[in-house]
Order: C-alpha cells, then sequence, then structure tokens
C-alpha cells in the first residue's frame, strides 16, 4: 500500500520506513510535490497531526497520515510539550538550542521524569483514526551519544540507563514513542 507520510523531516521519514518495513511503500511531501510548510498551530499534539493530515487530503486527495511529537517534562508541567521543536526562543527545529533551554529551566531540579508522546493522524478513505504511543523516561543533566535526533542525547528512556543517542536507531526504533504510535498504525492498516 502506498501512502503519504505528511513530513519532509528525513530523519523521521528515515525512522517511519524502517518500522513499518517493506509492507508500506511510505512517501513524503516532496515526493508528492508538495513544498508548503503545514502550519502547526493547533495547541495539542492531536490537533497539529490532524491539520497536517487533513492538508494533505484536502490539497492533493490522497492517504497519508502525520505525526506531531511532544516531550513533556514533569516538573515543568508538560513543556516543551506541543512546542518541543520551537522550544527555545526565536528558533524552529534547533535541536541544541532546545536542550539547553530545557537543561536551564530544568536545573538543580532532581524530578527529571519525562515523557515522549507521538500521536498519528491518519485519513485514509475519508476516514480519520488516531494513535498514540508513549515512552516514559528522564531527561539527564548533561547530552550524551550522537545518534538520533531532537532531545535524544538528553532523555533515558525506562529501563535503560542510555539516552536515545546513545542506545542507537535499531534499539530506539523498537521502544520509542514513535515505534508505539507506528506499531498501532501499521496493525490498523493490515487489518483493512
Amino acid at each position: 500500500m502506498k501512502i503519504v507520510f505528511a513530513t519532509n523531516n528525513k530523519n523521521k521519514l528515515k525512522e517511519i520506513r524502517e518500522i513499518l518495513g517493506d509492507d508500506f511503500e511510505i512517501v513524503s511531501l516532496k515526493d508528492i510535490g508538495c513544498d508548503v510548510d503545514i502550519p502547526e498551530t493547533a495547541d495539542t499534539l492531536e490537533g497539529n497531526a490532524l491539520q497536517k493530515a487533513q492538508y494533505v487530503w484536502e490539497h492533493y486527495h490522497l492517504n497519508c497520515f502525520a505525526d506531531d511529537t511532544g516531550l513533556e517534562v514533569e516538573a515543568l508541567g508538560g513543556a516543551p510539550g506541543v512546542h518541543s521543536a520551537r522550544y527555545a526562543d526565536g528558533t524552529d527545529h534547533d535541536s541544541e538550542a532546545n536542550m539547553r533551554k530545557l537543561l536551564a529551566e530544568l536545573g538543580d531540579n532532581d524530578n527529571r521524569k519525562a515523557q515522549f508522546r507521538t500521536v498519528i493522524a491518519l485519513f485514509l478513505n475519508g476516514k480519520t483514526t488516531l494513535f498514540e504511543g508513549i515512552v516514559e523516561g528522564r531527561i539527564d543533566r548533561e547530552k550524551h551519544g550522537t545518534e538520533g535526533f531532537g532531545y535524544d542525547p538528553l532523555f533515558i528512556p525506562d529501563g535503560y540507563d542510555q539516552s536515545f543517542a546513545e542506545l542507537g536507531m535499531d534499539i530506539k526504533n523498537h521502544i520509542s514513542h514513535r515505534a508505539r504510535a507506528v506499531a498501532k498504525l501499521a496493525e490498523y492498516m493490515k487489518s483493512l
């Protein structure tokens, strides 16, 4: 089955293709000729995922899915949450600036509990379905590792003593929030 993943983020696209394997042909926005930076103006992950998927459905009439992911830190009241990619003031997807701000906001706080949450909105033959994946863990006091992207060097998933960036993509792709949401998406699509 061919389906559009409403992203031009090469890291996300690679991750999704590796998780889904050969059962589906995943194409990006660029692959369908969409160079628009689709707005993400909702105040929830669900809203942003729906907004992106709906845009593709309305403008290209193609089956598609979109995701939005947030890092939710308990001591910060769930922040950065829906603003994770643009957490540092005046930036857009600047991972280094976002991580610096997160560490500064947490300071010496001993409550480092956090979770990554991904929401996927699927538009398939005019029907909308939502899928969610969560991985709980904690924020380390300094960055470790070089793999992955975003907050991966700071996030240590429960049950592990290394960050996502240290564990590597093979392990991350089996245990991550996105992997859990995509597994639900794949199971649903295979059941059709």
